[in-house]
């Protein structure tokens, strides 16, 4: 595909971008940035809340993984359901009570101001190399779709891409994010939706034919109870499903903020449950798609990138179909990837604010606007900074060490809301920063050792469970006397 049809492309669909942006924006005062003046309407929200969870990384990850996983992944995403009802019936009632900008205000009111400090760190840590991570995958797609062939540096692709997003969310956040997000969702699924269309029609597919091959094909396995040591096994990926949406979605400032922005809290609990359900369908069509591919493949005796992820786009702009797949492949991991890393910089922002420089206490409306911009741009520049150190290391393991690393980082945020909201008892507060930082180091050591110690037991997502309750054990041991003494 030509670069410059890439960049009319890109170009088209951020003047449309930028239009929402402003017109919904243009007169955010911070609360709006925050919290959207808590004024949206949860069906909005709703389908904004698909683009922010599914990455570029997942728009080309995902048909990819078909080949060595199957449909497993729908069992997380079964999990990821179960867990965003948790939510909507757990976590927002409390934290529309307590009427928070940031969630992790939460900490303090709980424990104090150490747990609420190790709370905002440790979301800022897990959300920056998360989102750095998502989008320099993304600049590697671009970078071999725009920047190569025009002969421009790999620094070049990272201030371009760094800066739109910075751009579109600077007025507005996340007032502006619930109607930019509503767009990438919609030319998100209409992406993926159209994509399968052609790649069936190009098998000689009608609808009925589809479902039948797709029914019919060892690729379409959805369940696996065969092997509890398998990564594919059920219990592994379902349970670490509901875990993993509860600590990423629940305990996340990043979606959080959106549903903090609904009207009231029952607004916010459709929202959860609506977009919770939304979700399993759209993973379905990516997991389908995926499956044509690898099938369209074999059919044109196709080699299949060694790399799954590389097979979404390796056939998509590659000339085998009409040149509106490749559109669509690049105005989806636009929408993907943009949505993403626009909600996780105004996250960032959010919590960096109001957590970690509490810049909204006893601050006037115009000083926390100043310091709120300040703190954008520099989110936008270390999350820059952190894509180039990524290339620079160019090291594929340093992306799967950055991955479990975040996973690790969200156990201590679990097991402190956990600890927090199923007991009464008081905690030593100026501790808290330990056990969070001792509890990934332990859960480290039964990861290593696990297969070892547990007959060749091999944790995967649910390391994240694990560190979870090794915090709240050690916030166990942290109880003050008087507490214990209440309880009995």
């Amino acid at each position: 595909m030509s670069p410059v049809l890439v960049l009319i492309i890109m170009a088209a669909y951020f003047a449309v971008l930028f239009g929402i942006s402003y017109v919904s924006g243009r007169k955010a005062d911070n609360q709006g940035f925050f919290t959207g003046n808590r004024k949206s309407s949860w069906y909005v929200v709703a389908f904004a809340m698909i683009a922010s969870a599914i990455s570029g990384v997942t728009f080309v990850s995902v048909p990819g993984m078909v080949g060595t996983q199957a449909f497993s992944y729908l069992q997380m995403v079964l999990g990821f359901a179960v867990g965003q009802f948790l939510i909507a019936f757990v976590l927002i009632p409390l934290f529309y009570k307590m009427n928070l900008t940031s969630i992790y205000e939460y900490l303090e009111n709980r424990f104090g101001l150490s747990a609420y400090r190790t709370g905002a760190w440790f979301f800022f840590i897990s959300k920056m190399l998360g989102a750095a991570v998502r989008l320099y995958l993304v600049c590697l797609v671009f970078q071999l779709l725009v920047f190569d062939p025009l002969r421009a540096p790999f620094g070049l692709n990272v201030i371009f891409t760094v800066f739109l997003v910075w751009l579109y969310t600077h007025q507005g956040g996340v007032k502006s994010l619930i109607w930019t997000d509503s767009l990438k969702t919609f030319c998100l699924i209409v992406s993926v939706g159209l994509s399968i269309y052609f790649v069936s029609k190009d098998l000689g597919y009608g609808f009925t034919e589809m479902t039948a091959v797709i029914r019919d094909s060892d690729l379409s396995k959805v369940f696996f109870f065969e092997d509890i040591k398998d990564g594919k096994f059920f219990f592994k990926q379902f349970l670490a499903g509901v875990f993993l949406v509860i600590a990423t979605t629940g305990l996340d400032q990043d979606f959080m903020q959106k549903n903090l922005s609904c009207r009231n809290q029952k607004d916010a609990q459709k929202n959860m449950v609506t977009s919770g359900i939304l979700q399993i369908f759209v993973i379905l069509l990516f997991l389908v798609l995926g499956l044509l591919l690898y099938l369209f493949a074999a059919r044109n005796q196709l080699q299949v990138p060694a790399k799954t992820d590389d097979l979404f786009p390796f056939i998509a702009t590659g000339g085998y179909f009409p040149l509106i797949v490749g559109v669509l492949f690049v105005v989806g991991l636009i929408s993907s990837a943009y949505a993403a890393a626009g909600s996780a910089l105004t996250a960032l922002t959010t919590s960096f604010t109001v957590d970690i420089l509490e810049s909204t206490k006893k601050r006037s409306e115009t000083a926390v606007a100043g310091i709120r911009k300040k703190v954008h741009v520099g989110m936008a520049v270390i999350m820059g900074l952190v894509i180039l150190l990524i290339n620079l290391l160019n090291n594929t393991s340093v992306i799967n060490a950055v991955y479990i690393l975040a996973s690790y980082t969200y156990g201590p945020i679990l097991g402190m809301f956990v600890f927090g909201i199923f007991t009464r008892r008081q905690v030593r507060d100026r501790f808290v920063p330990l056990v969070a930082l001792l509890s990934p180091v332990v859960c480290f050591v039964i990861d290593s050792n696990s297969k070892v110690w547990f007959n060749g037991y091999e944790f995967s997502h649910e390391r994240l469970i694990l560190n979870a309750m090794l915090t709240f054990l050690g916030l166990l041991l942290l109880t003050k006397r008087n507490t214990l003494k209440m309880e009995k």
